[in-house]
């Protein structure tokens, strides 16, 4: 416990210390700032603020994650490297993604079937960690409260789905200020209860660590936000995230505590389907949403559509209410 929370203490301050300078770098070089999607009328004005900020506090979390380990005592586990490997790897695909986006000027960035097949990769090197620590059986059994099922080869399936899927959904999140930062904050701490619960020591300080790294960055990310995770960030978390949970052997529990990163990606799928579905109908696209990823329809009137529009602070505020409400709700389900 003393070693995550000095890990955490670290990676806060050294990155409130380090944001400054990376903002300060990005409008030195000119560097074109982050660009706003035309429908998302409402954060127009937020075009050209710097972004890619999750190099930092990734890059912070690593290396505390890497030096700390030989001065405090914290036992290191492949398991443990496996979601240090998902961070830095779904890190560096967010990373290319960005550069292409901002330095090159390819406005999708990566191609899908690239950072899909970046993102596999990924997740099969963490599988093979995963079943070098789980061992056997243990490495393809998927738990979901006091039962077990194993799924054989099945899992690896399950595992990339898993990783990728809630990648990409805490990517879609990550749509406001602050929203992603502090959602991923408060699922982290739900997991890190239950690491120390289970007494895995080491997911306890990699959680910790990335806390004080996301909260060192949420001084600079809230609304006005002067800085943007970038898909470096987003990609990675949500990634980190899903492995974590499957490390913990706890893996049903994100569709609890990860509920906003799952509304939101519904949303989007919904909203999708629906549109081609009444196109082909009706011979025009109807929505059920008024924008999507699902924060956006809160924006634009709320829950209801007949109340004022939502400011960026309420929204926030309703979905991480809703992420710790339903962290809790986990909690009690695992322990009471």
């Amino acid at each position: 416990m003393y070693a995550a929370l000095v890990a955490g203490i670290l990676s806060f301050f050294v990155t409130v210390l380090s944001i400054p300078s990376f903002i300060r770098f990005y409008q030195a070089k000119r560097i074109q700032g982050q660009q706003m999607h035309e429908d998302v009328k409402q954060h127009q004005f937020k075009a050209g603020t710097p972004t890619m900020g999750g190099v930092v506090f990734l890059t912070v979390a690593l290396l505390v994650s890497l030096v700390l380990p030989f001065l405090v005592p914290v036992k290191m586990t492949s398991a443990t490297y496996g979601i240090l490997l998902i961070l830095f790897v779904y890190g560096l695909v967010g990373f290319l993604d960005d550069f292409l986006k901002i330095f090159r000027q390819v406005n999708e960035g990566l191609k899908p079937l690239q950072k899909l097949s970046l993102q596999i990769l990924g997740g099969l090197i963490f599988y093979f960690l995963h079943f070098q620590q789980a061992g056997g059986e243990g490495a393809t059994t998927l738990h979901v409260l006091n039962w077990q099922f194993p799924l054989g080869a099945l899992y690896i399936v399950f595992m990339l789905f898993w990783v990728v899927g809630f990648s990409n959904a805490v990517n879609l999140t990550d749509g406001i200020d602050g929203l992603a930062s502090i959602s991923v904050v408060i699922s982290l701490s739900a997991y890190a209860y239950i690491a120390y619960r289970q007494g895995q020591m080491d997911i306890l300080f990699l959680c910790v660590n990335l806390i004080g790294g996301l909260l060192g960055f949420f001084v600079f990310n809230h609304k006005p936000a002067k800085i943007f995770m970038g898909d470096v960030g987003s990609l990675a978390l949500g990634g980190v995230l899903a492995v974590i949970s499957i490390a913990l052997h706890v893996e049903w529990t994100l569709l609890l505590i990860g509920l906003v990163y799952v509304l939101e990606t519904s949303s989007v799928m919904i909203q999708v389907t629906y549109f081609k579905i009444s196109k082909r109908k009706y011979g025009e696209g109807r929505r059920i949403f008024r924008m999507t990823p699902f924060h956006h329809h809160l924006e634009l009137g709320g829950l209801s559509g007949r109340a004022d529009k939502w400011s960026e602070w309420k929204v926030d505020a309703f979905l991480w209410s809703l992420g710790l409400l339903m962290s809790l709700v986990t909690l009690a389900i695992l322990y009471l």
